[in-house]
């Protein structure tokens, strides 16, 4: 895979020996069991897959040297590169500036912009209207595109399904980037649907049935739907694609609901549903799904707590939160300044990223053993910090230096 040229300050001596080592291991990606920091009093449980992916990587590359080679010149971005604080600080003091926030609020009218600015494209993509918007006005946004390759597949996979007569149903957080890119493109070639969750699907699929009256699809889905959407017609022959940063047993639950409510309403076998449904397989990227499993392996061990490090409107950091505090006491922390000391921590609620005060975050256990793991656009950087604090409250942090010259 590409190496990509992502600044020092984001890299860790301990995480980058770490992972090294455990890919000299594991070749084929087969163990998903996590690695031991023995500490002493503190043991440290590490996910076998965390941290920065691909896409990240690459879209973090193409934004630090377009600042480089433009030093000269406005440079903007659509919104955040990607979810994480510490990079976007990073890009703001670089004079970059950001046209919206994550939610597609503008923050600089794109009245504004001139031909001789430079705008990114974050690597969540962008809308097509968005596009247009920037070309006409003379910004060519090929140029500085970080739109993920895993985001542009699932546009791909959108289009051949379109192209065989299949509306598409997007499953992904409305309001989300990504969503709304993959919502713009899904729906120039076939009409398109949002839907949140199963409990969405399941009311979604009533309009399939008819146990829900057709009218009022245009107001449960309002603004998710696309121009023209006929809810009498385009829900016969449908496709599921999603949001790459979903939980991978979450789009596969929605599919198989939907795809068992249309065999049952039109009758079909195993051997003609093709007919009505498209084999789309799971769209997630590759990060996602081995986070994910990286996270159900890291779960097999007894720990007294677990933490995630990702920012907070981070989608995939969500949904390793999720999957850990049902199992444990799971925290969600964006830097090591959350743990404010030994016994208070700030703790981030993934579902309404409420910030509270959480005390006795630490229980009185010796060894302590701590499960962590962190987002895809989290630098491995921020997750050392967090391990060398935690050392410090236990006089451990010597030994953290000790274990990178041992697997160094």
């Amino acid at each position: 895979m590409k190496q990509f040229n992502v600044p020092y300050i984001y890299r860790s001596p301990l995480i980058s020996a770490i992972k090294q080592e455990r890919r000299l291991q594991d070749k084929l990606k087969k163990d998903f069991t996590p690695t031991l920091l023995d500490l002493g009093p503190l043991q440290i449980y590490l996910a076998r897959h965390f941290g920065f992916c691909y896409g990240v990587e690459n879209a973090i590359e193409i934004a630090f040297t377009t600042i480089d080679e433009n030093p000269d010149k406005r440079i903007f971005l659509l919104s955040e590169m990607i979810h994480n604080p510490q990079v976007n600080a990073d890009l703001l003091a670089r004079g970059v500036q950001f046209l919206q926030d994550t939610y597609g609020k503008q923050l600089i009218p794109f009245e504004e912009i001139t031909p001789d600015d430079v705008v990114i494209i974050p690597a969540f993509g962008t809308t097509l209207a968005i596009e247009k918007l920037l070309n006409e006005k003379g910004i060519i946004t090929a140029r500085y595109n970080t739109t993920c390759p895993f985001v542009e597949k699932v546009w791909n996979r959108s289009e051949q399904i379109a192209e065989n007569g299949y509306s598409i149903i997007v499953h992904g957080k409305p309001k989300h980037e990504e969503t709304r890119a993959t919502f713009s493109h899904a729906s120039q070639h076939t009409p398109t649907v949002v839907v949140n969750d199963m409990a969405e699907t399941i009311e979604l699929a009533k309009y399939i049935t008819g146990e829900n009256p057709a009218q009022a699809f245009y107001t449960e889905f309002k603004g998710r739907y696309s121009d023209g959407f006929d809810i009498t017609r385009h829900l016969q022959q449908i496709g599921v694609v999603n949001q790459t940063t979903q939980l991978a047993s979450d789009t596969q639950a929605i599919s198989d609901y939907l795809k068992n409510v249309i065999i049952r309403h039109y009758a079909l076998t195993a051997e003609n549903i093709g007919e009505r449904f498209a084999d789309t397989r799971d769209t997630l990227c590759y990060a996602t799904n081995d986070n994910q499993t990286a996270v159900t392996g890291m779960l097999e061990t007894e720990a007294d707590l677990a933490m995630v490090i990702g920012g907070h409107n981070s989608s995939n950091s969500s949904h390793l939160v999720e999957l850990c505090e049902a199992q444990l006491p799971a925290y969600f922390i964006d830097s090591a300044d959350r743990l404010l000391n030994q016994t208070v921590i700030e703790n981030r609620n993934w579902q309404t990223k409420e910030l509270t005060t959480i005390n006795n975050y630490l229980p009185n256990r010796s060894p302590l053993k701590i499960l962590i793991t962190s987002g895809a656009s989290c630098p491995d950087a921020v997750v050392e910090t967090v391990i060398r604090k935690l050392a410090g409250f236990y006089g451990a942090e010597e030994r953290i230096d000790t274990l990178i010259e041992k697997i160094s």
